[in-house]
């Protein structure tokens, strides 16, 4: 039987596990990565996040990020900054700014002096082949058919898939309808966050996300990066842009095409503990 020492983490109430690798030989299954995500017979969260040696120099650590469904996935912003703290806290480093190798590159959390972090993001992407996002078209703004019904979407990737969509009203947004048949659309071969975007006014808008692998979840913040980019591409917005979530809110800023996404956001330790794995 393994003993595993964790954290319960949030961002805006996007929860987490946090797991410490590096001073913890760990290696979860599928199975265990669900019982720990299962809110009713586990700890109980949205993403299981793992902490890892660094495997490239100039690097402090390697980021895996795992869905409560079991899945391993390339990125996840509200993540990032739990991860920032957490890696400070459990005194793992002493540095308010890291430098993090996910499955999409490198990202740059520093904690902040006002207890928020912010996150470089990186450049996204646009290019539908490598969000990836199947076109002939290369416009900011696509057609795509859910069930009969066209929306039009944004394809962005911030390091993993998302289709944002405009809508009147956040709180009447069919999200629970077409969440999961826009997440599993065969346009998007990775499967995609599926991203309902409400322009209040020029700095801000409201935002509901149906996450890839965990269902609609209260923030999820490369989700308000990729909402971000959408509304700035379409001349909605500018930057900065403050996303209101269920879960609260996150400051975004970008600068346009070809430059990184930044992300200001709280992350709270909720309690520590340890447990046996199944």
């Amino acid at each position: 039987m393994t003993k595993l020492a964790f954290s319960k983490m949030h961002g805006l109430g996007n929860d987490f596990v946090m797991i410490d690798a590096v001073r913890q030989d760990i290696r979860l299954s599928a199975d265990q990565v669900r019982w720990l995500a299962d809110r009713h017979f586990g700890v109980g969260c949205d993403q299981l996040l793992v902490v890892e040696p660094a495997r490239a120099p100039g690097v402090d650590f390697r980021y895996r990020i795992f869905n409560a469904d079991g899945g391993e996935v390339e990125q996840c912003g509200n993540g990032a900054r739990c991860f920032a703290r957490f890696v400070f806290e459990q005194g793992l480093t002493d540095k308010r700014e890291i430098r993090v190798e996910t499955q999409k590159g490198i990202i740059t959390p520093r904690l902040e002096d006002d207890g928020m972090v912010t996150v470089d993001m990186g450049v996204p992407v646009l290019k539908p082949a490598d969000v990836p996002f199947v076109s002939d078209s290369d416009a900011w703004v696509q057609p795509l058919d859910v069930a009969g019904t066209t929306v039009a979407i944004t394809a962005v990737s911030m390091g993993n898939p998302h289709a944002v969509q405009v809508v009147a009203d956040v709180d009447t947004a069919p999200v629970a309808e077409q969440g999961p048949q826009i997440e599993h659309h065969p346009r998007f071969p990775a499967r995609v966050n599926a991203g309902f975007l409400q322009v209040v006014d020029e700095h801000n808008v409201r935002l509901r996300v149906f996450e890839r692998g965990a269902g609609e979840t209260l923030a999820c913040g490369t989700g308000a990066c990729a909402a971000v980019v959408a509304g700035i591409l379409r001349g909605l917005v500018a930057s900065p842009v403050r996303v209101a979530t269920r879960g609260g809110e996150l400051t975004i800023a970008w600068g346009g095409v070809g430059t990184p996404v930044m992300m200001t956001g709280p992350a709270v330790t909720v309690f520590t503990g340890e447990l046996t794995l199944p």
